[in-house]
């Protein structure tokens, strides 16, 4: 079987509350990313703002942009000219045809805006692509993300690029095995997981949350038999340390690149995507499937929040360590 090689970048940065030299910080790193032979460049989520979401009532509107709108208007420009495909996440303002009701209950017909947690692909060509929208909204002590994004409905979405196919899932999507391998189904050779997660400043836990965010991708690599690039970002933001790491992940879910703890750091890695038929075939993951008795898995069968949680030591822990 031919070779069909491919170099994926991850960037991961410290952001600050200066959205501008956020941008301008990370274009520069793109840049480099471009020149050291990347093809397919993977910022993290939301690259762009502080994870505000760790708050409640933060003035949400000085964070948004619109697509088109300033971030991809100066990628655009870079992914023509150095005709690379890069992935942006934004937190962005869409203007919608759906009735709006405003804080005295009078609805504008007209519509209204919703705000969602996005990852723009744009094209070696410099041309948008269809915007993904994060599916699973998290919602705990220092991740309120429900009070910001909305879920959304638009279902996955594959990328067919010069340099591959690929789909992006945000974050907590990451947390879903429904969601990798409906991407896989669709023809997905490699999924991106622009990431924003760390741990909590000064709660003291059993639990290791880098390990289990980087298992269960690498989960997703071999139970789907493709590569998985996981980007995070690095540095503290008010209670949260996040712990960088991004990464690559062959099919068998070995780690061929990862980047450090704490370091804003690029990562080019070269690939070869035709590894994915050789380990679908071997594993027979894919082949063997039983469809037939996963009916389950589309019922609306949700285990909610039990009440009990809240006087567990874990859960008060976690919440102090959030509020001092």
């Amino acid at each position: 079987m031919k070779n069909k090689v491919v170099r994926v970048a991850t960037i991961q940065t410290k952001v600050g509350d200066d959205l501008e030299q956020n941008l301008i910080k990370t274009v520069e790193l793109v840049k480099d990313a471009a020149k050291g032979g990347a093809q397919i460049i993977c910022l993290q989520e939301l690259f762009r703002t502080p994870y505000f979401p760790q708050y409640r009532k933060q003035d949400k509107e000085k964070y948004v942009e619109s697509i088109p709108g300033i971030s991809t208007d100066v990628f655009k420009k870079i992914a023509k000219e150095y005709k690379v495909v890069i992935i942006v996440p934004i937190y962005e303002k869409e203007k919608t045809k759906k009735p709006a009701r405003n804080a005295s209950g009078i609805t504008d017909a007209g519509g209204g805006f919703e705000y969602h947690n996005s990852a723009v692909v744009i094209d070696e060509k410099g041309k948008l692509l269809s915007t993904y929208r994060k599916v699973h909204i998290p919602h705990d002590p220092g991740f309120y993300e429900k009070d910001y994004f909305k879920e959304s409905d638009n279902g996955y979405k594959l990328y067919k690029t010069k340099f591959g196919t690929f789909a992006v899932l945000i974050c907590f999507d990451q947390w879903f095995p429904e969601a990798a391998r409906s991407v896989r189904l669709l023809g997905a050779e490699m999924i991106f997981y622009p990431t924003a997660i760390g741990n909590v400043v000064g709660y003291t836990k059993d639990e290791d949350w880098h390990e289990a965010w980087e298992i269960m991708q690498r989960a997703h690599a071999i139970a789907n038999s493709l590569y998985v690039i996981g980007v995070n970002r690095v540095g503290v933001e008010g209670k949260i340390e996040f712990f960088g790491q991004s990464f690559v992940a062959d099919p068998f879910g070995k780690i061929l690149t990862r980047a450090s703890k704490n370091k804003e750091e690029i990562t080019v890695t070269e690939i070869d995507l035709s590894r994915n038929a050789y380990v679908a075939e071997d594993w027979g993951f894919l082949r063997n499937r039983r469809p037939d008795t996963y009916k389950t898995l589309t019922k609306d069968v949700l285990i909610e929040k039990g009440s009990k949680l809240k006087n567990a030591k874990a859960y008060k822990d976690l919440k102090k360590s959030l509020e001092k």
